[in-house]
């Protein structure tokens, strides 16, 4: 297996500004990806305590254990997609060839067999590490795409606030209809329910990845040549923006994770009210007004200095929750906070991921886009709903927590530090990186020059 060094010859001449519709096909991407996988993001752990028959310690380790295997795909997928080579490009065919089988998973992760425990178990380890293994397979080429689509840093941005505001609209489509339309699939059957839904959500998404394909061009892929795999390590080496933009999008998605699927027990246990989960996870789509203004802010603000701000106030909603208590308004009013702030902490790292391939490649002459990508995102994103999961089904079952039953006070504690301190720490830690990668960004300008001359 190989990896892509930069060669010597020049590039193809490539426009910097890419066409409306592309844009919006790129979009797309994003949205089918998060039609499926905000499912797992939102409902998994509620789905295998009280739907699938697990006990809550059960599913956080199964959640984890799962995770962690499955996120040693990510760069593998990198360096495949790396050594791509085929009429339709180097990233796009993937939307083609793992659109079905992603879709298919999705559906038998959330389908409830009638097995033993132990035949459950296996079931659910199986059909969910093939699904992520896939969901790597699928969304590892939105973001390793994004640099061959163009060689304008500012285009990306723009390209990645479309590509942001696709997944929100997924994210939107899933959070809030799926426990509605698991009500009407299911008349009661909760495992029925769930299963017709994915199947619903699936053929969207397939549809939607195969409109991307047809559309998307790689008009800015720089030419290379294989090399060893071990090469493709080597453009991790000194790469430290890399390195601290992986950091604070890990942090970002623990967080982003653990409050995600923690919600639904928090509204249904600590307040009586499951009924909101849909009206209140419809409102991280207002998420979208930060990214829409990404392209805004970047006029005036470093891209480390939004993802700070995005972090600072997806914290800062945790506390306005806090002070909420019991009541709606104040919970609502923080989550619209969170949710402003997740706009910005969730689309920057993608544009940063792009110019620290930039970077690699510069520092150490290997532009390894898919293998620095796959790690920086789907790895992240995967890594981030395992410990997402774990960590807040260890201190609700560490505290008591039954599924379906009344709660114990002390489980109520679980469930309330789980839902709102442990997405508030995490959050603050991603911040930390942030503050040394402005270094990096200071010279991003004279490194794409430096990089032009080099190519020519």
């Amino acid at each position: 297996m190989s990896t892509r060094i930069v060669s010597t010859e020049p590039p193809e001449k490539a426009a910097s500004t890419v066409p409306f519709h592309r844009k919006i096909s790129y979009s797309l991407t994003d949205t089918a990806g998060n039609l499926l996988y905000c499912v797992i993001s939102s409902y998994l752990l509620y789905f295998y305590t009280d739907v699938f028959g697990l006990s809550i310690g059960i599913a956080g380790t199964l959640l984890f254990i799962t995770r962690f295997i499955d996120a040693i795909d990510a760069p593998i997928w990198g360096i495949l997609i790396d050594r791509t080579k085929s009429k339709y490009g180097q990233s796009r065919p993937y939307f083609l060839w793992l659109a079905v089988p992603f879709a298919v998973f999705m559906v038998l992760t959330f389908t409830t067999p009638n097995w033993s425990e132990s035949g459950k178990i296996a079931y659910a380890a199986i059909t969910y590490i093939i699904a992520g293994i896939l969901y790597t397979g699928i969304s590892t080429p939105i973001t390793s795409i994004l640099p061959n689509l163009s060689t304008n840093s500012n285009e990306r941005v723009v390209l990645n606030s479309f590509r942001m505001v696709g997944g929100n609209v997924g994210f939107f489509i899933a959070t809030t209809f799926t426990l509605p339309l698991i009500a009407f699939f299911g008349q009661g059957n909760d495992q029925k329910g769930f299963s017709l839904t994915l199947v619903l959500f699936g053929i969207m998404a397939i549809i939607m990845f195969f409109i991307a394909f047809a559309d998307l061009r790689e008009n800015a892929a720089v030419k290379t040549k294989s090399v060893p795999i071990a090469k493709s390590f080597t453009a991790i080496k000194r790469n430290w923006p890399w390195m601290l933009v992986v950091a604070a999008n890990l942090c970002y998605w623990i967080g982003l994770n653990i409050r995600s699927a923690t919600l639904i027990f928090y509204l249904q246990y600590n307040l009586d009210s499951k009924d909101l989960v849909p009206l209140i996870n419809g409102l991280t789509s207002l998420q979208l007004i930060s990214m829409v203004l990404i392209p805004l802010f970047a006029r005036k603000l470093t891209k480390n200095t939004i993802m700070i701000i995005g972090l600072i106030l997806a914290a800062l909603g945790q506390v306005v929750i806090l002070m909420g208590s019991t009541n709606l308004t104040l919970i609502i009013a923080g989550w619209i906070i969170g949710a402003l702030g997740s706009g910005f902490a969730c689309s920057m790292p993608f544009a940063m991921l792009s110019d620290t391939v930039d970077y690699g490649e510069w520092k150490n002459g290997i532009r390894a886009s898919g293998f620095l990508t796959s790690i920086g995102s789907a790895f992240c994103i995967k890594a981030g709903s395992g410990i997402g999961g774990l960590l807040p089904a260890w201190v609700m079952g560490s505290t008591g927590y039954i599924a379906g039953k009344v709660q114990t006070p002390t489980a109520l504690s679980g469930i309330q530090f789980s839902f709102i301190w442990l997405p508030f720490i995490v959050f603050l830690i991603g911040i930390i990186p942030m503050f040394f990668y402005k270094k990096f960004e200071k010279n991003e300008a004279s490194i794409q020059q430096d990089l032009i001359a080099r190519r020519s």
